[in-house]
């Protein structure tokens, strides 16, 4: 703390919340400073003009509200698309990938303004910090950073009701009591933990689930799709071509509607503990079963292995905070150059929570029908090959058993 103390101004992650107002008047009353807000549409689905209000009322002179959906679904979520990255197995990362969006951002304006800090809300328990800070730092070595929730003498809710009724910042009657869990929502996903979830045993209550019906409840017949792709990037749906987020949004409709996208999961945190999240990523869904399709009949054996080799190690970078590493951009480079030729259709059904792929087509496919054909092939594949192929690949296993017989 003491190496703050000579902070003059702040640009402050704000979204309007009681959390981050409460933030802001701590960072004017306690640390003296002027602060600047950044509020960002990533397509959370929130109001946003009253974050303008609440940092007018509190004094704030600088306000940066800015839609960036476009930007993090065609410079972040898609490349992270590309890679088919899901950490430990199944999730698709949509907390993650936002982070270092916010922070670029966060870092850019506070060169814009002159500031000499950059402040978040995230609890010094969670990943967020990790990826604020290290993604802040990244691109800007010398930024100071105040995280408040390690900095501050505030022990319990109560501390923070009664310092935002000192100051008179209006309190919301669901935020008196404790929230029965915590939410973090953005166009690619919404995720909840906390309180009622923290008992991996229960199921999740029904009212926990936002952003999707339930499977059971979904339609008794299944919706048909079909979305294009171009190096690796879908690029029209259903025959229309449209924006990435305005695609996504699409797609995030489709997925709410067909009970798509729901996950249960205890991951393990980058700070060395587990935690229990229900995630909801309906369009993200879709997107990787028909990405991995495209890739089926476009991509190389060679390098659809290599990539599924490189993908958890790339996933868990970006998990981690490490979105402005070199080796993330080793790899992502890796990746785009395998998407070269990812290209063409792929349709499916959507059923009752699941995303079951019916066909696909591309120019450059590498799918010969010729070749795997159980009728006549006119040639194109002799099958006594096949016996001095085994044979070579069987030499060693032959030698190994000739030995231990």
């Amino acid at each position: 703390m003491s190496a703050l103390k000579n902070v003059k101004k702040v640009v402050l992650a704000y979204s309007g919340g009681l959390d981050t107002s409460i933030i802001l008047k701590w960072l004017q009353t306690e640390m003296n400073a002027e602060v600047v807000t950044f509020t960002a549409d990533l397509g959370q689905g929130d109001e946003l003009e009253p974050a303008r209000k609440k940092a007018e009322m509190m004094g704030i002179r600088e306000i940066y509200i800015e839609d960036v959906r476009e930007e993090f679904i065609s410079d972040f979520v898609f490349p992270m698309f590309r890679a088919n990255a899901v950490y430990e197995g199944v999730y698709l990362l949509g907390t993650s990938i936002a982070r270092p969006l916010i922070s670029k951002r966060l870092i850019e304006i506070a060169e814009e303004t002159g500031a000499d800090a950059i402040a978040h809300g995230a609890t010094g328990k969670g990943n967020d910090q990790v990826r604020f800070e290290l993604s802040a730092y990244a691109l800007n070595p010398d930024i100071k950073i105040i995280a408040p929730w390690r900095d501050w003498s505030f022990k319990s809710r109560t501390d923070l009701i009664e310092f935002a009724e000192k100051y008179q910042i209006p309190i919301p009657k669901d935020k008196r009591g404790e929230a029965p869990f915590s939410v973090d929502a953005n166009m690619l996903h919404s995720s909840s933990e906390g309180k009622v979830l923290e008992d991996p045993w229960d199921e999740p209550p029904a009212y926990v689930y936002q952003r999707t019906i339930s499977p059971e409840e979904a339609p008794d017949t299944a919706t048909e799709i079909e979305i294009e792709f171009s190096r690796g990037d879908p690029i029209a749906l259903n025959g229309e071509t449209l924006s990435p987020a305005t695609l996504f949004a699409r797609l995030n409709d489709y997925g709410r509607d067909n009970g798509v996208g729901r996950l249960d999961l205890v991951e393990n945190r980058f700070v060395g503990m587990k935690s229990r999240g229900v995630y909801e990523t309906p369009g993200g869904t879709i997107l990787l079963t028909a990405h991995r399709a495209i890739e089926s009949i476009t991509l190389d054996r060679g390098a659809a292995h290599l990539k599924d080799e490189l993908m958890p190690r790339y996933a868990e970078l970006i998990y981690n905070g490490f979105w402005f590493s070199p080796e993330r951009s080793m790899l992502q480079a890796a990746i785009d150059l395998s998407q070269e030729s990812v290209e063409g259709k792929v349709r499916l059904k959507l059923y009752k929570g699941n995303v079951i792929v019916t066909g696909r087509e591309s120019a450059k496919t590498l799918y010969s029908d010729q070749l795997v054909t159980f009728e006549d092939d006119q040639g194109a594949y002799d099958q006594k090959d096949a016996a001095g192929f085994i044979k070579l690949n069987a030499l060693r296993l032959r030698t190994l058993a000739s030995r231990d017989r």
